[in-house]
């Protein structure tokens, strides 16, 4: 054989062998943060808020400015999200269900990954129900490496195993009698915030971030799924003092209030407008408001330094050049919009979340898309991302389209539920509520950004009504699980 020949046959051989092995899968690293509303810089929710690290990863990436949470609660919001179904699937509404309980062989983003090669690793609260708080089975069933110290900030700084017992010297927001009140916060051992003279990696929270950063460090030869649950800014508020300091209260802008904004509710609103009003009208009633703007802002910024943390241990990992980054939160939070402190409410303050997405190849920096999207959503678009096969029955859809081209057509609004029978739609412009009783809601985001003055009594408007409830669910399921108490 002469040289041309050869050379051109052993050029041929190995451009075959390189066209038939497959390209390398993309690791994930999911980070999720508990209770985060919009008060994030690249949604502009708080003119005072400071996070720079996510907005630094949404100047990378894609950022929804227009997504929404499945359930303004903990455990449902969650559940939707790991396994791409609706609560009104599921029939999980509140917090005591447990979906690997309910829905014994259901599948998750985990249990698919792992099914399909990856290596699925995390820690934190990322399930409702966590490792070190639940028992071991909650997660090793679908993890194979688990961050397994209760992580929780008050464990972290001398609770008991299970997170419910206090140190000497709490609470910290100096509310002592707090549990002898007539009428106390409803969830009053959590109800509490203060700062810690400690480093960010001393808090629970830390330990998580850097459990996080070594994993990074040396990552596995296989593909791998990483999930990471932060606790901020979920109650009780406990950060460094430093974060505190960021925010004195007499100089945090207060967030727009309308003290007769529940006048023009249905029954169904008034009830979520008044849930947990209590813990609202005991913080004006002692005069610590600003305090909790102090507080929940502070967590935030606690919240984005752990963030900052977890991508800088990316950037100088091995795997910094093939991983993809989802960023999301479970709901957002009230401040005393609608007289409200709390989630539990289908209004944009508790259905509003960050939700930020980089993926090499496929997102343009700095991009960000209005589209209403769901983080339900998620399961799909991780199955695109990543080349796995399609799971079957799966309620959201791929969001590659929008990853692609932020600003296509897209019709599908975003679906939030809380509670059997209540439902909020919310498309570009409009947010469509309805109860279980046939009360109605509908507010113009255009015009009405605070959702201020519900237009949904104005016959003029039934044209939009009619669009938006044709997205409301057919059948639903009934509650799961034993109906338990609001966490």
């Amino acid at each position: 054989m002469n040289l041309p020949r050869l050379a051109l046959s052993l050029f041929l051989a190995s451009w075959s062998a390189s066209a038939a092995a497959p390209a390398a899968r993309p690791n994930v690293l999911m980070i999720v943060l508990d209770d985060l509303n919009d008060w994030v810089g690249h949604l502009g929710g708080h003119p005072d808020v400071r996070t720079p690290h996510l907005d630094a990863l949404a100047a990378r990436g894609l950022a929804f400015t227009n997504a929404h949470v499945a359930a303004p609660v903990c455990n449902p919001s969650r559940a939707a999200a790991i396994t791409g179904r609706r609560p009104s699937g599921l029939g999980i509404y509140l917090n005591d269900a447990k979906w690997h309980e309910t829905h014994p062989g259901i599948l998750s983003i985990p249990l698919h990954f792992k099914n399909h090669g990856y290596r699925v690793v995390g820690g934190g609260k990322v399930n409702h129900h966590t490792p070190g708080f639940n028992r071991r089975s909650d997660w090793h069933d679908y993890f194979d490496q688990v961050f397994d110290s209760p992580y929780q900030q008050r464990v972290a700084e001398g609770g008991d195993s299970r997170g419910f017992s206090w140190p000497a010297g709490f609470p910290r927001n100096g509310l002592e009698a707090v549990r002898a009140l007539s009428r106390p916060p409803q969830n009053a051992p959590e109800f509490d915030w203060g700062p810690f003279d400690r480093r960010d990696e001393e808090m629970g929270d830390g330990r998580l971030a850097e459990w996080i950063a070594a994993f990074l460090a040396r990552p596995p030869a296989e593909p791998f799924f990483l999930a990471a649950g932060i606790y901020r800014p979920h109650l009780p508020w406990y950060a460094p003092r430093k974060y505190f300091d960021l925010y004195p209260p007499d100089r945090i802008t207060p967030p727009p209030i309308k003290s007769d904004d529940c006048d023009d509710l249905p029954a169904g609103g008034q009830r979520m407008a008044a849930d947990r009003r209590g813990d609202y009208e005991l913080v004006w009633r002692e005069g610590r408001y600003r305090e909790v703007l102090q507080a929940y802002l502070a967590n935030i910024s606690y919240g984005d330094a752990l963030v900052g943390r977890i991508i800088a241990a990316l950037d100088a990992s091995p795997a910094a050049k093939n991983t993809i980054v989802v960023v999301w939160s479970d709901h957002g939070w009230h401040l005393g919009e609608k007289q409200h402190l709390h989630k539990f409410t289908l209004w944009e303050r508790s259905t509003r979340v960050p939700f930020l997405v980089f993926a090499p190849g496929v997102t343009r920096a700095g991009t960000r898309s209005s589209r209403p999207v769901s983080v339900i959503d998620l399961f799909p678009t991780l199955n695109e991302l990543c080349s796995l096969p399609p799971a079957a029955a799966l309620d959201g859809q791929s969001l590659v389209p929008l990853l692609r081209d932020p600003a296509r057509a897209w019709e599908r609004p975003a679906l939030t539920t809380h509670g059997r029978g209540n439902h909020a739609v919310r498309s570009e412009r409009w947010r469509y509520i309805r109860y279980d009783d046939g009360g109605e809601e509908l507010y113009d985001h255009a015009n009405d950004p605070n959702e201020w003055h519900n237009l949904a009594g104005r016959p003029e408007f039934a044209a939009v009504k009619a669009d938006h409830t044709r997205w409301l669910p057919a059948n639903e399921a009934p509650p799961a699980g034993k109906k338990g108490k609001k966490k």
